[in-house]
This record gives C-alpha cells, sequence and structure tokens, in this order.
C-alpha cells in the first residue's frame, strides 16, 4: 500500500510540474489525463531485458505469444533460470519465435547473469541509472534503450528520457505541432526542464500518439 502510495503522488507531482512548463505540457496532460504507468517491480533485471529483447521491433501481441511459447518450453511456473536457457538448443529457442540474433542476445544475457554482470535486483538498487547502462551495454545486442526499459519499468527510476525512442520524439513533434521529430540531442537538451520526472514526460510522449486531437492535426 506504501508503495502504491508513493507512486500515486510521484506521479501527481510529476504532473504539476510538466503542466506549469509551458500550455502545451498542459494540454497534453488535460488530454491524456492522471497518469498510468505500469512498473514490474517484482522481477529480477536478467528476466526484464530477455522480456524487452523479445519485444524488440514487433507488436505487443505477437511479443506475448512468443514470450508464451517460450516459457511454455520449460513447464514450471517461474521464469527459466539462465543455466536451463543455455542448456536449451538453439533451434527450440528458434522456434518460439525469436530471430537468431535474439536467440544469440538472449544467450548473452543469460551468460551474464552466471558471470555476475548482469546483477541482481537488490544490487541493481544501489547503482546509478549510468552506471547499469554502462555495465549492460556490454551485453551483446543490449542497446541503451533496452537497458532504459529495463530502468523505467522494473527499477521505477522515475528520471530516464528515452531520446532514441520513436514513440516518444513522435509524441513531442505532435504536441508541439512542429514539421519533424526532435533530433535525439536536441530532445535531450529540451528534457532537461523535465528532470526529475523525465520517465514519466516520456509515458505522456508516447499517449500523445494516441490522442486523436494530435493524430487529426499531423495528418
Amino acid at each position: 500500500m506504501s508503495r502504491t502510495l508513493s507512486r500515486t503522488t510521484l506521479y501527481r507531482n510529476a504532473g504539476k510540474h510538466l503542466a506549469a512548463i509551458d500550455d502545451d505540457w498542459a494540454l497534453l496532460l488535460q488530454r491524456v489525463g492522471p497518469c498510468r504507468m505500469q512498473m514490474q517491480e517484482e522481477r529480477e533485471p536478467y528476466e526484464a531485458l530477455i522480456r524487452a529483447v523479445a519485444s524488440q521491433q514487433i507488436h505487443g501481441k505477437a511479443a506475448a505469444a512468443i514470450i508464451a511459447r517460450f516459457l511454455a518450453l520449460y513447464r514450471g511456473k517461474a521464469f527459466p533460470s539462465p543455466k536451463r536457457i543455455l542448456a536449451t538448443d538453439f533451434d527450440t529457442l528458434r522456434a518460439c519465435g525469436f530471430s537468431a540474433r535474439k536467440v544469440e542476445t538472449i544467450q548473452g544475457i543469460a551468460q551474464g547473469a552466471l558471470a555476475d554482470l548482469v546483477p541482481s535486483r537488490a544490487e541493481a538498487e544501489t547503482l546509478d541509472d549510468e552506471t547499469l547502462i554502462a555495465r549492460l551495454v556490454q551485453l551483446k545486442g543490449i542497446g541503451r534503450w533496452t537497458v532504459e526499459m529495463l530502468l523505467m519499468f522494473t527499477l521505477g527510476r522515475s528520471d530516464i528520457l528515452p531520446v532514441d525512442d520513436f514513440g516518444v520524439r513522435e509524441g513531442y513533434r505532435l504536441m508541439k505541432g512542429l514539421p519533424a521529430q526532435p533530433k535525439p540531442k536536441a530532445l535531450g537538451l529540451e528534457g532537461l526542464a523535465w528532470s526529475p520526472h523525465r520517465s514519466i514526460a516520456a509515458w505522456y510522449l508516447w499517449r500523445a500518439n494516441e490522442v486523436p486531437e494530435y493524430r487529426r492535426q499531423g495528418d
């Protein structure tokens, strides 16, 4: 209960901060409503990374189906351990729907977990954002965006701005009525004013893509 209350308070404070920046932000918050950003705070970073890789560049329903087939290989309710994944044949993993590159990345995450490169949740809680990013991008196939998703949705870090994310940049374009998306570096500079609530700002920019009024003006 206390964690829920804390999260609710965080979102309320973030909304006040963002709405006070300018009229565009105030209108976006009015159109979207209260932040409903969902966390998966019970997951270990190892599991969160594998799920993030499974979801890359495909529709959410397709990703869920692939994960379901992957979990079915192991029959238990718990997420498979790194050792169990590494003991699984490459082609068996491919048959779940993963590309060859994604299988290699998943195997690399499992190897990284065994080598303590992928931290436990307890250890991750003690590390700052940039330290975690620098550590995890050493894994083959893991880029900054994937780690940023882990920071936001698993570790609950509230000041992450994934400037390389297409949806975030497009949401900013729609909110501001711009002819083109901002470059990542420019968005990063603009986003300094959104700190310490940049994760919540990113959530609102994703939602801007779903607001009919913005879509009509973008046509």
